[in-house]
């Protein structure tokens, strides 16, 4: 399988890459001029390594041209947790690059569905099952929506795949992971996928290894069962 991922350099996106890469899958990964990778990655023939200096400035027929033949997607993406990387350009990172890849892909116009598969949160609710929260979390959100720039972007990334690509798109078929508390693991462990939350993610927040995660959208990508069961959702990952 070919497969692109955006945001391979951090912390979950490199997890993914390596099991893709370990796996035998073809993989192009878009990378920051300045970001460090594995060096062990550039052994593998398999990997086509693209440096930019703004994943969101690459045009549309730039981004077609990197993901012709490509049958999954996945976004890795997040915001660094400084004062620049939170409230610093771009401030909708993720839902920009959601919208140019959507482009991409629509203009492409593949015989097959894409398979996209963004790594959001469990902060964020899925709006079309109304999932039941409290009015002290609705109103903790609302603060977080006005003044963390990175909790809108995420709302609105899945939003989008959500909304405007919806779940009838021709050449987009589309999963929106959400991990409780993200922590550090070895390895892969027994975890567990729900279609909303079980636990609060502000008062009563689980535990999800990025490990875990990276390995979840590895199988989305590749599991055909898997990927038809959650389609369209938006499923929220724990450790088990």
């Amino acid at each position: 399988m070919n497969v692109l991922v955006a945001g391979a350099s951090g912390a979950t996106g490199r997890l993914l890459v390596t099991q893709l890469l370990n796996a035998g899958h073809q993989v192009k990964i878009i990378v920051r001029m300045t970001s460090n990778i594995p060096g062990e990655w550039q052994q593998y023939s398999q990997v086509n390594i693209i440096r930019t200096a703004d994943i969101t400035a690459i045009p549309v027929q730039e981004m077609a041209e990197y993901l012709r033949g490509c049958q999954a997607v996945a976004l890795c993406l997040g915001h660094t947790m400084s004062f620049k990387g939170i409230y610093g350009k771009p401030t909708r990172l993720v839902t920009h690059v959601v919208q140019l890849l959507c482009a991409a892909i629509t203009q492409n116009a593949p015989e097959k569905p894409v398979r996209a598969v963004l790594m959001n949160t469990a902060g964020n609710s899925n709006r079309d099952l109304n999932e039941p929260v409290s009015f002290t979390h609705k109103l903790v959100i609302g603060v977080l929506r006005l003044l963390l720039p990175p909790h809108a972007d995420n709302e609105q990334a899945a939003d989008y795949l959500r909304v405007k690509t919806g779940k009838q798109h021709p050449f987009i078929e589309w999963v929106a992971l959400r991990p409780d508390t993200l922590i550090n693991q070895e390895a892969v462990t027994p975890f567990s996928l729900h279609a909303s939350p079980v636990r609060s993610a502000l008062f009563n927040a689980g535990q999800t290894s990025r490990i875990n995660v990276a390995h979840c959208m590895y199988r989305l990508i590749t599991d055909d069962t898997l990927w038809h069961q959650w389609k369209g959702q938006m499923p929220v990952i724990y450790n088990s």
